[in-house]
């Protein structure tokens, strides 16, 4: 039988789409979890909704995609000794999240058979997590004397990511590309940590390492934490077709650099955000949306754009089927609205202000995920279950 939810009276429809960020619609109708009509009321089939959602005129927007993140065990992170960061990061708009790497789990395996049998445990760990938020775990940190048998059997076993080269014991670019193109032969996107060291066994990663690496993300391009020289991230830009991954735990002249390089260049469709978080400087459960009001206000780009970034764009580049509001996507959906007292007039102008905006309402596959955000100001319009 058939689940359906309509959601109606959208203000604005942000649609994750660089090549239209705003659709000429206020209504969507979900069937099962996935996007099945959008479009104006008047034309859609909104009866027999067993849930409709009267937005109230707030924007609706895919839900957003942190790109970057270093998961344990379950919703626990021993650098920070916090729990439930996972969740609050949904209070914060995030319904996907991307493993970079179980970096931080307490005596991380350095032995081949021990990485491998991590990356499987947690893929199979974070599948079946219980939260509400969908986390892509089991992203296994390189290490020497890896072999190409033990990527076709993460692959068979359902690991489909590698965590940043660099973390672990590979950091030559020669030898990280052989092992990138054993990934990329049996399904499995890689990685590569940018700049600076991070973490104690880390070291820098410059343009020309990352380049001969030829990993599919150049992970935070703007630094964790410490930055490549402006130059070289030009280079990396100019000289590649990887993701270009901006996180909140970088370098934010390089954040608003790359941007603007990628835009020079014509390769925005390339951007993608993250947090790189749980990190040294923190947990940040508005990590992705302080990123796109940084990047919107500081960067002089429209709202609707940068939201691109952590919708739409993730989601392609990382191969996801949410990130989009289009028919038959994942129904990853998120309510927004400018904060009260705002000087923006809207939430697009609260954003290109650089004010974080009001969540209202999370959607993740369908289902109410949460209803107004316990981490973000008030929004002006909070939508209703009618």
């Amino acid at each position: 039988m058939t689940n359906k939810l309509v959601i109606k009276n959208i203000g604005t429809m942000l649609s994750g789409a660089l090549e239209e960020p705003i659709l000429d619609a206020n209504t969507v109708v979900v069937e099962d979890g996935k996007i099945a009509a959008v479009g104006k009321e008047k034309d859609l089939d909104i009866d027999r909704a067993d849930t409709t959602v009267d937005a109230k005129g707030s924007a609706l927007s895919p839900g957003l995609i942190d790109s970057h993140v270093h998961p344990v065990a379950g919703d626990w992170t021993p650098r920070q000794t916090q729990v439930n960061w996972i969740d609050s990061s949904m209070h914060g708009g995030v319904t996907t999240m991307i493993s970079a790497g179980e970096a931080h789990f307490p005596g991380r395996p350095r032995d081949p058979k021990g990485v491998v049998a991590l990356a499987i445990a947690a893929q199979r760990s974070f599948s079946a997590y219980p939260g509400k938020v969908k986390m892509h775990a089991g992203a296994p940190i390189l290490e020497k004397d890896m072999v190409e048998e033990d990527f076709k059997f993460m692959a068979e076993a359902g690991v489909t990511l590698l965590g940043e080269i660099g973390l672990g014991g590979v950091k030559a670019g020669d030898e990280a590309k052989i092992m990138v193109d054993w990934a990329r032969k049996y399904g499995i996107q890689s990685t590569i940590h940018t700049g600076g060291p991070s973490i104690p066994g880390s070291g820098l990663i410059d343009k020309d390492v990352v380049l001969e690496a030829g990993a599919d993300i150049i992970g935070h391009i703007n630094g964790g934490h410490t930055a490549l020289p402006l130059e070289q991230i030009r280079c990396l830009c100019e000289d590649c077709s990887a993701g270009i991954e901006i996180v909140h735990n970088g370098n934010e002249k390089a954040a608003l650099y790359a941007m603007r390089t990628a835009f020079e260049l014509g390769e925005e469709n390339r951007v993608i955000l993250g947090t790189d978080g749980p990190a040294g400087s923190g947990v940040q459960p508005l990590g992705i949306i302080r990123m796109i009001a940084m990047m919107s206000s500081l960067g002089d780009v429209a709202a609707e754009t940068v939201l691109c970034f952590a919708t739409g764009n993730t989601a392609r580049v990382r191969e996801l089927d949410c990130g989009l509001i289009e028919v038959g996507r994942a129904a990853d959906l998120v309510f927004l609205d400018a904060p009260q007292h705002s000087a923006g007039k809207n939430v697009l102008e609260a954003i290109g202000l650089g004010d974080i905006p009001g969540i209202g309402m999370v959607i993740i596959d369908g289902e109410i995920a949460c209803n107004r955000s316990r981490n973000t100001p008030p929004a002006v319009n909070i939508p209703e279950v009618i």
